[in-house]
This record gives structure tokens, C-alpha cells and sequence, in this order.
């Protein structure tokens, strides 16, 4: 063969090489990644195309998340030469079931501004390493939103999981009803809608959600690269109705009308505070959460806005709703919670629901769980504390479809009435006049510094090991108090090292900014 011949069937392949169309997936489990990938496969083949799937496996920022491959190319009669993996640089389509594995594809070079459409969802899944971070660790989705336009040639993103979860089905319909809408594949909608019917498999559903996620997609396609979010649809203010005896309806409005009567830029987290601790407990709760707000407002001023108060309302009702075994045991037996899972799984009428919880109770939460006396007596005696610590202290997997199962811990949680005769009550209660009592007491001097102080409660979240672990940061952050006393940047400090602490689970960042602070 000459040099002309040589060249000549090089120029043939590199055209039979561009009529390929290259569509990448990522998803993660439960996504139905695997579902909308036939599905793909299925209608380039309905409409006369050869097309080819491969998934790859990979520890992305669930440890779960999958690529699917899809090549596909109209049948000529040749078989083409289809890749077995996306390249970077040179994909036609990226789909993604939610907002960070966009933002993954771009900076791993799958999606080009000069030829890709890019789909995706712009609902967030938390990564690990967002959720291992103790205070807020969630990425902005704005910027990476606003990044993906100008990544790709053609951007459609919006919540498709909303789109699906509201017409009873699964992300995956909601992704090919946008792929449609996006115009990327030339191919009739009908065909589209065919492919699901002859999927068999919750037929009526995925149209619904194909359909909705498709005139979306059409809408926002006609914004240019930019893309749109879905609309957020106002959320209903639920109506703050009671029922029940007469006597606790008129203690109730008792307890509201102690609200209105404080500042009005109070009143919103006051009025969330009094509703969290009363349904913790109960009237009586609510009676004493405002007893200590109101002691708290006696030290604020109007001129900064009644912000010592207002941060207060927060706190103060978060410190008192603290986790113990009565709580948990309560949240797990809930009629609302069997009903989530049982909506979020997409439960069968045909079907059962058997739900297993794992707990890990330690000696300290049983301690906690009694009465003061007997509580102290065994913490104060080491061996008799390790003896019981020994035969109690390991996980159990409580079946509470099961009738002995859910009783074991709906027994747990009937102990609530008593809660405030048990060791832990006492010990939260202790914590939380110190710790209101330290910010009042500092108000007067550094009004800023005090507000610092209250905001510090965000370190005490939890469970457990969680929770020792955020009363032990609680207690180095405000020791540094002893350093920044007399100060006119001490809030900002306090602030710094607040954050500090949030930062990691193990506290070495606030570590390195006590030194710091040591060193002033």
C-alpha cells in the first residue's frame, strides 16, 4: 500500500470514527444507573443504531459510584470499533444523578465546552467527606453550578430527584426524560417513551416522571449554556394547631403569649424553641425554656438588635433537647419514621417492611438512664461500673418489625415522664446553667464576645462518643477565655477557634490554634 492509500483509509476511519456517539453515566447505588443505561442501549437499537454498554466500578465520594458507557453508532452494515471506556476530551453526552459527580466529570476532563451536552441533577447526595466534618461541611452548590455552564457546550440542570420522588419513581426515568428533552440523541420522543414500556417494570410512574423531567429539560435547554435549576416550589407554613384536654390547650397559649410579649426579632427562634423542647418533654419544658430565655433577655440591650437574645432562643432549646436513650428509642418506634422508610424504599402493597436497628449502648448512657443516686453510686465504684460495662457494652440488632423487638425499645422510650429524675438530665441541666450564667456574665463587659460564647454550644451535637467528643472541644474553646479576657478582637478569636474545632472530627486544627492563641 502507498503513502495515498495509507492516508486515504486513515481519513475513512476518522469518519466512521465521528458518526459514534459517546454518553457517559455516573451514579451511585440505588440510582437505577444500570437501568437507564439499558435503556439507552435499547433505544439506539429501536431506531437502528449498533450500540455498546460497559460500566466501571469506582471509589468515588460515596464509595459506590459507578461509570456506564455507552457507545453507539447507526448500523451500516459494518461493525464499528466501539471503545470500552470514556477518554477525556472526547465524550458527546455526560449524565449525572446528582450535583458533585458533574462537578468530578468536568475536572476529570469528560466534559469539553466544544462538544459536550451535560446533564445533570442538581440535588446533592453528601460525601464523606462532607459528612465527616463536625460543623457544616457541605460544598457550595452554587459555584459548582455555575461552573458546569461554562464547562460544557450545553448544560440541562435541574432537580430531576425532586421530578421523580414526586411522580413515585426513580431518578433514572427523570435522567432519560432529560436526555430526551436535551435534543443530544436524534431519536422521537415516542421512541423514548416505547423503550420504558417495554422495560415492564413500574411503567406508569417513569412516564410520569419522563414526561415532567422532559418539558423541563426543553425549557431550560433554551437558556444556552448556562442551564437552569428547577423552580423551588414554596413549602406550605404548616399551621400551629394543638389538640387535646382543654387545660393543656390553655397552657399552650399561655406559654405563646409569653412569646409575643418578647422582642419581635426574637420571636420566630423562640417560637421554634418552645415547640422543640415541648415535644422533647413537655409543657412544663417549654415553661422552663422560656423561663431561661426571659433571664437571658433581662441582660440584652435593643441597640444591638436583641442578637444576645435571638442566639440564645437557638441554643438554649438545643442544649436542652440533648440525645439520650429515651430520645433515640423514641424517634426509632415513631409511626412517622416506619413511614419514611417504608416512602423512601418505594414499599409494595404486596410487600412487608422488616426494619433491624444496631445499637451499641455503653455503662455511661445506662448510668444516665437512672436515678441519680444509684447512677452516681455505680460510676463512683470502677469495678462494679467495668463488671456491668463488660456484659452491656456491645451492639445488638433489635428487629422492631417484631413485635418483642419493638417493644424493647418503646418501653425505653415510656421512661420519658421520669426523665428529669435521671443522672444525665441532671448533668445537662448543671452544663447549661454554667454555660448561660458564663455568657451573661460576660455581656456586659464584651456584648460580641458573650454572643461568641452561646455559639459555642454548636460544638455539643450527638450521641455517645460524638457527644464526648464535642464536650471536650467545648471546654478547650472556652478555655482560651483565660488568654483573650480584656481583648478588642477576643469574639473574633473565639469565633476562629469555634471553627477550628468544627473543622475535624479529632480536633488537631483547634489545636493548632489554641497554640496560637497562647502565644498573644
Amino acid at each position: 500500500m502507498d503513502i495515498d492509500t495509507q492516508w486515504q483509509a486513515l481519513g475513512t476511519g476518522e469518519d466512521e470514527t465521528r458518526t459514534i456517539t459517546k454518553i457517559a453515566i455516573f451514579a451511585v447505588g440505588g440510582q437505577g444507573g444500570g437501568v437507564l443505561t439499558d435503556w439507552i442501549v435499547n433505544l439506539a437499537e429501536a431506531n437502528g443504531y449498533k450500540a455498546q454498554s460497559t460500566s466501571v466500578a469506582g471509589v468515588a465520594q460515596r464509595t459506590g459510584a459507578t461509570i456506564y458507557y455507552v457507545e453507539m453508532a447507526p448500523d451500516t452494515g459494518k461493525a464499528p470499533v466501539f471503545s470500552l471506556s470514556p477518554a477525556q476530551g472526547d465524550v458527546d453526552i455526560v449524565i449525572c444523578a446528582e450535583l458533585m459527580e458533574a462537578g468530578r466529570a468536568v475536572i476529570r476532563g469528560f466534559v469539553t465546552a466544544d462538544k459536550t451536552t451535560l446533564i445533570a441533577s442538581s440535588h446533592r447526595i453528601l460525601a464523606v467527606s462532607e459528612k465527616i466534618v463536625p460543623g457544616k461541611g457541605e460544598q457550595d452548590s452554587d459555584v459548582v453550578l455555575s461552573r458546569l455552564g461554562t464547562a460544557s457546550q450545553k448544560l440541562v440542570a435541574f432537580n430531576m430527584e425532586d421530578v421523580a420522588a414526586e411522580n413515585g419513581s426513580v431518578i433514572s426515568s427523570s435522567l432519560f426524560g432529560a436526555l430526551a428533552g436535551s435534543g443530544a440523541l436524534p431519536f422521537a420522543k415516542g421512541t423514548y417513551e416505547e423503550t420504558i414500556r417495554k422495560g415492564g417494570k413500574g411503567v406508569k410512574a417513569s412516564l410520569a416522571s419522563f414526561n415532567a423531567s422532559f418539558d423541563h429539560a426543553q425549557s431550560s435547554a433554551t437558556a444556552g449554556s448556562a442551564g437552569t435549576r428547577r423552580p423551588e416550589q414554596p413549602k406550605p407554613e404548616k399551621a400551629l394547631t394543638v389538640r387535646g384536654p382543654e387545660k393543656k390547650r390553655a397552657a399552650w397559649q399561655l406559654l405563646l403569649s409569653r412569646i409575643e410579649a418578647l422582642p419581635k426579632p426574637v420571636h420566630e427562634m423562640a417560637l421554634a424553641g418552645l415547640r422543640r423542647t415541648v415535644e422533647f418533654q413537655d409543657l412544663e419544658y417549654g415553661e422552663e425554656y422560656l423561663n431561661h430565655l426571659e433571664i437571658v433577655l433581662a441582660s440584652d440591650t435593643e441597640n444591638e438588635n436583641w442578637e444576645f437574645t435571638r442566639v440564645a432562643a437557638k441554643h438554649l432549646a438545643n442544649a436542652m433537647c440533648y440525645d439520650d436513650t429515651i430520645r433515640v428509642a423514641d424517634i426509632k418506634t415513631q409511626k412517622t419514621r416506619f413511614q419514611r422508610v417504608e416512602r423512601e424504599i418505594q414499599l409494595e402493597a404486596e410487600n412487608q417492611l422488616e426494619l433491624t436497628e444496631y445499637l451499641h449502648p455503653r455503662m455511661e448512657e445506662i448510668c444516665g438512664t437512672l436515678p441519680v443516686r444509684l447512677g452516681k453510686w455505680i460510676e463512683s465504684r470502677p469495678k462494679v461500673f467495668n463488671w456491668l460495662d463488660r456484659r452491656v457494652n456491645k451492639g445488638r440488632r433489635i428487629r422492631t418489625h417484631s413485635v418483642r423487638g419493638f417493644l424493647s425499645l418503646w418501653l425505653i422510650s415510656s421512661l420519658k415522664p421520669w426523665r428529669r429524675s435521671f443522672l444525665r438530665h441532671g448533668i445537662e441541666a448543671e452544663h447549661l446553667r454554667n454555660w448561660r450564667d458564663l455568657a451573661i456574665k460576660t455581656v456586659h463587659s464584651d456584648y460580641h464576645l458573650a454572643v461568641e460564647i452561646l455559639n459555642c454550644r454548636r460544638l455539643i451535637k450527638g450521641y455517645s462518643d460524638t457527644h464526648k467528643r464535642g464536650h471536650s472541644k467545648f471546654d478547650r474553646v472556652l478555655s482560651s477565655l483565660t488568654f483573650l479576657k480584656d481583648r478588642k478582637d477576643a469574639s473574633d478569636w473565639l469565633r476562629r477557634l469555634r471553627e477550628a474545632a468544627l473543622l475535624d472530627e479529632k480536633g488537631e486544627a483547634l489545636e493548632g490554634a489554641l497554640k496560637t492563641i497562647q502565644t498573644l
